[in-house]
């Protein structure tokens, strides 16, 4: 495929590799709605491909635009979320779809402002929308380009906790100036992140930049001595949090949390605490009885 002269040549590279290898996801296909892109972005966000598209084709079914959504409760969004973690994002997108039908007739905005103003929408959420919703040129900086960046380009094993300002503005200077080939590089430099140059286990073999990469060059150095970013699970206030919202989705009428046969191997003190947070944000309604009785 030609390019732009003025286009890195491994630029170039990973935009004609996507052409060939990009997966056939149904929020890339061109008869995908701006709300379900956004709906993906939310829905990808810290969530494997594998687990969200069947969830993402049941949302989209039973709410194909906001205002469905927003003529629902926000117990309904929470229990179609299923076991997507971070049920938090399940009540960002029903407030973001009540939001859209306030304040902007039901569509999502293509102005970069408005998008940041939705509930649950950061730079990078927004970015992605302009990018893969409308086909607008912007830069989307997400791990897995961080990753592919900082190795191609830097000899970076694994992309530093916090991003730099050097970081983003090296990232925003690769983004080709025509809108097609910015979005082509987007999702084909996330899509290589994703499938080729992964964290712990780059295909190195497989990868377009093989020949032209800077960290492979250097002999690949720093991936065994990098931290691994394992996050501790069982036992954790999260899964208990889980454990407790998926109580609540699977009863058609209020549950006694507290002392819940199920949760017989949590210490008080922690049901407490994670029934407390749940109620502060927002994900459960607690019932004034004796003893008390939780709904979503």
């Amino acid at each position: 495929m030609p390019h732009d002269s003025a286009i890195d040549p491994r630029v170039s590279e990973v935009i004609d590799w996507f052409a060939r290898e990009a997966r056939d996801l149904p929020w890339r296909r061109e008869d995908c709605s701006a709300w379900g892109v956004l709906v993906s972005e939310v829905m990808l966000q810290q969530t494997p491909v594998a687990r969200v598209e069947p969830v993402w084709r049941r949302w989209l079914d039973r709410w194909p635009t906001p205002a469905a959504l927003a003529a629902s409760s926000q117990a309904d969004a929470v229990r179609a979320w299923d076991r997507l973690g971070y049920p938090r994002r399940a009540k960002r997108l029903w407030e973001c779809a009540h939001t859209l039908v306030e304040r902007h007739g039901g569509e999502v905005p293509r102005d970069p402002d408005a998008l940041l103003a939705l509930p649950g929408v950061g730079d990078y959420t927004a970015n992605a929308i302009l990018a893969f919703a409308f086909g607008e040129r912007a830069v989307v900086l997400d791990t897995n380009v961080r990753r592919v960046i900082g190795r191609a380009w830097r000899a970076q094993p694994l992309p530093t906790a916090h991003m730099t300002r050097a970081e983003r503005e090296q990232a925003a200077a690769l983004v080709p100036a025509s809108a097609r080939l910015s979005v082509e590089w987007n999702a084909g430099s996330m899509e290589l992140g994703a499938l080729v140059c992964t964290a712990r286990a780059p295909r190195c073999g497989e990868c377009p930049l093989r020949d032209e990469c800077a960290w492979v060059a250097a002999g690949s150095p720093g991936l065994d001595e990098a931290p691994r970013r394992t996050q501790a699970w069982h036992g954790t206030d999260r899964q208990v949090r889980g454990r407790m919202m998926a109580l609540l989705r699977a009863a058609d009428a209020p549950v006694v949390l507290d002392s819940h046969p199920d949760l017989g191997d949590v210490e008080a003190e922690q049901r407490e605490r994670c029934l407390e947070s749940l109620v502060r944000d927002g994900l459960i309604q607690v019932q004034e009885s004796a003893p008390a009785t939780y709904t979503l």
